[in-house]
C-alpha cells in the first residue's frame, strides 16, 4: 500500500485534469500517459498508484463527469 501514491493521485488530478477534460477512451488515455510520465518524474512507480485504486480509468473518469459535471446523472 503506498499513502505516497494516493496523495500523489489527488493531488496530481486537481491540479492536472482541466474543467475542459472529456471522459473518452482517448483523451483518458492521454491524461494517464502525462500522470504516468510526472509521476515517473518524482519517482513514484506506476504500480504505487495502480495498487490504490480499483481502477484508474475508472477513477479519472468519475473525476471528470461528477466534479467538473455534477449535474450529469450516473
Amino acid at each position: 500500500m503506498s499513502t505516497r501514491g494516493i496523495n500523489f493521485l489527488h493531488q496530481w488530478i486537481q491540479n492536472n485534469v482541466p474543467e475542459t477534460a472529456k471522459a473518452d477512451a482517448v483523451s483518458i488515455h492521454d491524461i494517464t500517459h502525462k500522470l504516468f510520465a510526472d509521476a515517473k518524474a518524482v519517482g513514484i512507480r506506476r504500480d504505487e498508484i495502480d495498487d490504490e485504486v480499483e481502477s484508474l480509468y475508472r477513477t479519472l473518469v468519475d473525476w471528470i463527469v461528477h466534479v467538473h459535471d455534477p449535474g450529469l446523472l450516473e
